[in-house]
């Protein structure tokens, strides 16, 4: 019971600690809100920014910053514009009356010129540097003739110097200001936009100049902490960057300060390079740089008040929330928050396609299986309805007049029902007749019998048409059923090749890159898309060297030893003048050899058979021949359709029963002419060489395997006859060094005088001494010719293969150091 009780005690703690830190985390996440709102969407930064540039000096004369960052405020944010004058001028009022009321008329100068020219120039945004060019020169003016009564040559130069660094600064702020999170900007940034923003807040911090705490610079100690945040965040390269382009405005602002830029670059290196000890890292190169550029330009007072300083920015920095330092990397290329974002993104990307493909799939199967279900029970209660009606329709021409209408339909129901319904089967199996029996009984039974039993003759010849009518109905929305559900599993397929991510394989990507290496070849980079057996795939970039074929003679036969299977060059582009681009596949453990033979009636041009071999994906090889009806060009256009048909269907992924289905709806529907062609179809798994055989309409097929020979046949009627037929697949397992022979009719048909086609041919043959697949074809078209005199008297087709092990080139090459570790 006592530990129970703790038990329920320690609970109810968990649950209170969790409920209170959940509570501090809603607190915080409302406190961030409404400092968010409170500096950015009411635009209190802007006043503190406004009056930092009101008071920032350059050559501790020119205050160039005033006027652009009012324009740029005026241009992107008109509302809040009164909020950042009001700052720029009394951030000015702390340096004289005269800066203060300088602010003002140069801002008020500047608004109405831009009210005049922007009437006459619609891009407002390309005319605001050129108004603060013009208002900063002419009020420089106006000033030194105020107040010096006279224009000399160097009021005129600082004049101009002034409008010079407020154009540039206009640019500058006009890209800055909307990195401020004003819209919630989400892309990456650019790097002159980067550029921007660090003068932007360098320039803020000039107007800290001459702020002390204790003897410490509060500019030298928001500067570094400037630095120690951007080198953390980016590295070396845009820490380095940050130090420089700050150092380099503080020097302009104030002499003295020349030694920080140095500083502050130096540091921003060094902590950019330590960044992988996290913060700890940064900081310490902030006090490396910090007691080597004290000791060389100062003495022990001053590098003590500099030790102090980047003591107060490494305890700033350190309690930064990894919050900002996280949100600010998004947005900086080649941080690793910034690929973590843009792999999240396509991601989310990948996920929102596959889920649309797989929503089509869905579509697709709901139709499919729309048009396929309850199909048999439907027909079931379509006939009996039928046959009612069928009845229904006699008996209003016979039975409604009879007089023994009450006695047939009303006493003896069952048996007049079954009498009329046995006439009309035997009459539609018999084309109109009955049998004798059947006759007289119904003599007995009916006085009409002569009238029904014609009545019964006319209707059904009506009915089945409509039978038939229907049955073509059916049979269409089965072949539409099936499409449907080949199209379906194809998306459904593809929709998970989506999805499938690539595999980490850092460590595999180095060994097989240092063991290449190590051999002596000079290879920049690896890249693992897959690993599995039977399906590797690796991109290789590699110093383009002309004609030496290092990568099919050296690295796949290394690649071949480290993976423990057969590697081949896929593909090998040239993509620089310096550098080639190969891709290494897996090689497929059989290869197919054809051979050829096809002749056109009478010796024409134009054949009435079409063949074709085609590598599809997935390992696998389709060869197939077409035989249009007749000959000549209508007969080549029919077969060559055929095929171009069937390829592009087998190409797109579809089962090869429902791609013939699919052609074979095609051939019979597009035109009314009794136009037909035949298919003889072979599909072999390049991996195991097992093969299916699709024969719809075409001559037999045959496998010559030693003396042996298989001959593989199928019954099907040619397609285009029929809108709905069963398509018979013969499977058969291959085996190297077998030869498939296929033919059309006019060569397993052609030879003279002979009784028995198959044994003619078996015979032929086996008596071949040859295993090349051009000579065997180019011997049986020979002998079907000869045996015709001469004579070609149909288009003839003959297409041989012959399978074999697939054996590389090359030998693989011994890395047996790296085999083990890279598998």
């Amino acid at each position: 019971m006592e530990k129970v009780e703790r038990d329920l005690i320690d609970t109810i703690g968990e649950v209170n600690f969790g409920k209170s830190k959940a509570g501090f985390g809603v607190f915080l996440n409302k406190f961030h809100v409404k400092i968010e709102n409170l500096f950015i969407v009411k635009g209190y930064m802007l006043l503190f920014i406004g009056f930092l540039l009101g008071r920032a000096l350059i050559l501790a004369k020119l205050t160039p910053f005033t006027l652009p960052f009012f324009a740029a405020v005026y241009l992107t944010r008109k509302e809040k514009a009164p909020i950042a004058l009001v700052g720029l001028i009394g951030g000015a009022a702390t340096i004289s009356l005269k800066e203060s009321f300088s602010s003002f008329a140069l801002s008020f100068i500047f608004l109405v010129i831009y009210k005049l020219l922007s009437k006459w120039k619609k891009n407002e945004q390309s005319l605001v540097p050129f108004i603060v060019l013009l208002s900063l020169v002419g009020g420089g003016l106006v000033e030194s003739y105020l107040f010096q009564g006279e224009i000399t040559l160097y009021s005129g130069m600082m004049s101009l110097v002034e409008g010079s660094l407020g154009f540039i600064l206009t640019l500058i702020f006009l890209q800055s200001l909307p990195l401020l999170s004003f819209n919630k900007r989400r892309q990456a940034l650019k790097t002159e936009e980067i550029v921007c923003l660090i003068i932007m807040l360098a320039s803020v911090m000039t107007g800290t100049i001459g702020w002390t705490v204790y003897d410490m610079s509060v500019e030298h100690i928001m500067s570094r902490y400037l630095v120690l945040l951007f080198a953390y965040i980016a590295g070396a390269t845009i820490g380095s960057t940050v130090g420089v382009v700050t150092g380099l405005i503080f020097s302009l602002a104030n002499v003295s300060s020349f030694y920080h830029m140095s500083l502050l670059a130096f540091s921003g290196l060094l902590g950019g390079l330590l960044k992988e000890g996290k913060k700890v890292g940064v900081a310490l190169g902030l006090y490396i740089a910090t007691l080597l550029i004290g000791m060389y330009g100062e003495g022990g007072g001053v590098l003590s008040i500099s030790i102090m300083e980047t003591t107060i920015a490494v305890i700033i920095f350190m309690l930064t929330p990894q919050l900002l330092t996280t949100r600010i990397a998004k947005h900086i290329p080649g941080t690793t928050e910034y690929s973590m974002e843009q792999q999240q993104y396509m991601r989310k990307m990948r996920d929102v396609t596959a889920q649309r493909v797989s929503q089509f799939s869905t579509v697709f199967h709901a139709l499919s299986k729309s048009f396929s279900s309850n199909q048999n029970l439907a027909e079931n209660e379509d006939h009996d309805r039928e046959l009612d009606y069928f009845l229904s329709n006699v008996t209003e021409k016979t039975c409604q007049t009879c007089f023994r209408k009450e006695h047939c339909w009303a006493r003896n129901f069952n048996t007049t029902y079954d009498f009329m319904k046995d006439i009309m089967t035997e009459m539609s199996e018999t084309n109109g007749n009955i049998s004798l029996s059947l006759a007289r009984d119904w003599e007995k039974h009916c006085t009409r019998s002569k009238k029904v039993t014609d009545a019964i003759h006319q209707e059904l010849t009506l009915y089945q048409a409509n039978q038939k009518l229907k049955k073509q109905v059916q049979e269409s929305r089965k072949l539409v059923a099936d499409q449907l559900q080949g199209v379906s599993e194809v998306m459904e397929d593809f929709a998970k090749e989506i999805q499938r991510e690539r595999e980490n394989h850092h460590k595999q990507e180095e060994l097989i890159l240092d063991a290449i290496q190590k051999f002596g070849i000079d290879i920049e980079n690896v890249e693992i898309y897959s690993l599995e057996q039977g399906n590797v795939d690796i991109d290789i970039t590699i110093p383009y060297n002309t004609g030496y074929g290092e990568s099919e003679k050296l690295i796949a036969p290394m690649l071949s030893d480290i993976l423990g299977e057969n590697i081949i060059v896929n593909t090998e582009s040239l993509y620089s003048n310096d550098y080639s681009h190969a891709t290494f596949r897996s090689a497929r453990a059989f290869v197919v050899e054809t051979g050829v033979a096809h002749a056109a009636k009478d010796g024409g041009f134009i054949s009435g058979d079409s063949y074709s071999t085609i590598e599809l994906g997935l390992g696998k090889y389709a060869m197939a021949i077409s035989d249009g009806m007749g000959n000549g060009e209508r007969a080549h256009i029919e077969s060559e359709e055929t095929l171009q048909l069937l390829q592009k269907i087998l190409q797109s992924g579809i089962e090869e029963q429902v791609a013939i289905k699919s052609i074979n709806s095609v051939l019979s529907l597009r035109t009314t002419d009794e136009i037909f062609s035949t298919l003889d179809l072979a599909m072999i798994d390049l991996q195991n060489a097992s093969a299916k055989f699709l024969k719809i309409g075409s001559t037999p097929s045959f496998i010559k395997r030693g003396t042996k020979v298989i001959k593989i046949q199928a019954s099907n009627l040619p397609m285009g006859i029929l809108q709905e037929f069963d398509v018979d697949v013969v499977s058969e397992q291959l085996k190297a060094g077998d030869l498939l022979i296929m033919m059309s009719d006019g060569v397993f048909e052609g030879p003279k005088h002979v009784e028995n086609f198959d044994l003619w041919m078996k015979r032929k043959i086996k008596e071949l001494k040859t295993n090349n697949p051009q000579e065997i074809a180019d011997l049986i078209m020979e002998e079907v010719i000869r045996s015709r005199s001469g004579l070609i008297e149909d288009d003839m087709t003959v297409l041989v293969a012959q399978i074999n092990h697939n054996t590389p080139k090359w030998k693989s090459i011994p890395v047996q150091t790296y085999s083990q570790e890279a598998n």
